[in-house]
């Protein structure tokens, strides 16, 4: 199984984290599905998730398509997110 790990940071946790919930649907339709949802402790305003990945075209797909970079202006994302598509070693 493949996973996708996001990091990125927002200007308000719960602004950002009512928009991100409102996408599972479509996360699910792109065949990924949060498995954690974190926060820095040494700034609570970047958040790091963690999916698991059922076919990584798919995915990317999804993740560089033009919906993501809409919801994340909407939800107050601050910074272009970090990407990675990672198998286990």
């Amino acid at each position: 199984m493949a996973h996708l790990l996001v990091r990125h940071k927002v200007d308000d946790f719960d602004r950002w984290k009512a928009v991100f919930d409102g996408h599972a649907a479509a996360q699910r339709a792109a065949g990924i599905t949060v498995t954690h949802v974190m926060r820095n402790v040494e700034d609570a305003g970047e958040v790091v998730l963690l999916f698991d990945v059922e076919d990584v075209e798919r995915a990317k797909a999804f993740v560089f398509s033009t919906q993501v970079p809409g919801a994340q202006e909407e939800s107050g994302v601050l910074d272009r997110p970090d990407v990675y598509f990672l198998t286990v070693a």
